[in-house]
């Protein structure tokens, strides 16, 4: 099998790595590269890390019209503009993968809140599956257009979703504290993440209520059948890849959170749950399309929950290759690594 695929959006870092983990996948093949400012120019002047015959591939215009044997499209581009070739991509017939923002709510008015923007395609948002890999297997493979999870989302939902199906949490408030690399913050320049800027500093952001916020609430009743209330505080750190989400949470019978983790994850390649007491580093996923999970209970009332995954991978292009993999029936874990990279 042969599947002929686009990224739009190619130069930014989520862009690089769909290119670098698609460029090794047995059967999907890159024929069509976009991006905005940095269209005629050959991909591997933008990307200096791109290799082999890629590099000479020209990109085009974000718009360009898409070629008839293209049957997989990857978006990678800013909330708004990314659901104006979404729709022009689903109007000729190609399967969608969308890693922006634009159809991860089932509702324009929850889109307009957390963005601050009136979505461009309201009548699409009902068509998009939000995929979450391991919770939306049968949507997802049935799906035209998959709305990639944010690296936020994903590293607080992996852990919450089994404890509220076990009605296992306290729903309000659950406290999450998060901090990620700087290349959640994308490639476009700015002054905050210049070197002398974020260098040896530490920042909370997004407050009084990040964008992620909604997102996390949505898909926690949506997919942990509760409805919850989250305290969500992000945090930007200087290293460049990987996030670590901690979740303080309160709740009844503790002593078998780590039990219900565990067989929710049991035959699941890309989420481990560690021993009892033992808790994850960034390091130990870098490079990795894995989400680790080690928790410590505190009391009978009391656990806190430690999240960690590498932001550009399970948190953005590992994950939007593991939903592509399950849309064409393809073995899941094609293309992608349960290994990190170490040292």
């Amino acid at each position: 099998m042969n599947i002929n695929v686009a990224i739009l959006g190619s130069t930014g870092y989520t862009g690089a790595e769909l290119i670098r983990l698609i460029e090794a996948h047995p059967h999907f093949n890159i024929t069509h590269l976009g991006a905005h400012s940095q269209a005629g120019k050959k991909i591997g002047e933008v990307l200096p890390g791109i290799a082999s015959h890629i590099a000479n591939q020209t990109l085009a215009p974000a718009d360009a019209a898409l070629a008839d044997d293209i049957q997989l499209v990857f978006t990678a581009l800013p909330h708004g503009a990314a659901a104006k070739s979404v729709k022009r991509a689903l109007d000729k017939g190609k399967k969608v993968v969308d890693l922006s923002a634009d159809f991860r709510h089932q509702s324009s008015q929850v889109y307009q809140q957390a963005y601050n923007v009136a979505h461009p395609h309201p009548e699409l948002l009902t068509h998009a599956v939000y995929g979450l890999s391991e919770w939306a297997r049968a949507d997802i493979a049935k799906a035209q257009l998959v709305a990639n999870p944010g690296c936020y989302p994903t590293s607080t939902l992996l852990p919450l979703i089994p404890l509220l199906r076990g009605k296992l949490i306290d729903q309000n408030p659950i406290i999450i504290d998060a901090k990620s690399g700087t290349s959640g913050a994308g490639r476009s320049a700015k002054t905050g993440l210049l070197y002398c800027e974020i260098n040896e500093g530490l920042g909370a952001y997004g407050l009084p209520r990040h964008r992620h916020a909604w997102e996390m609430e949505e898909w926690a009743q949506g997919f942990g059948m509760q409805r919850i209330r989250v305290r969500f505080v992000p945090h930007i750190i200087p290293m460049t890849r990987g996030m670590l989400s901690t979740l303080h949470l309160t709740g009844s019978n503790t002593d078998t959170w780590h039990q219900a983790l565990s067989q929710a994850y049991a035959d699941e390649p890309f989420v481990r749950i560690l021993p009892l007491g033992s808790l994850p580093s960034t390091k130990s996923v870098a490079g990795s399309n894995r989400c680790d999970i080690g928790l410590c209970v505190l009391s009978d009332t009391e656990v806190v929950v430690v999240s960690c995954i590498d932001n550009l991978l399970k948190g953005a292009s590992g994950q939007a290759l593991q939903n592509a993999n399950i849309m064409f029936d393809l073995q899941e874990s094609l293309g992608l690594s349960v290994h990190a990279q170490w040292p």
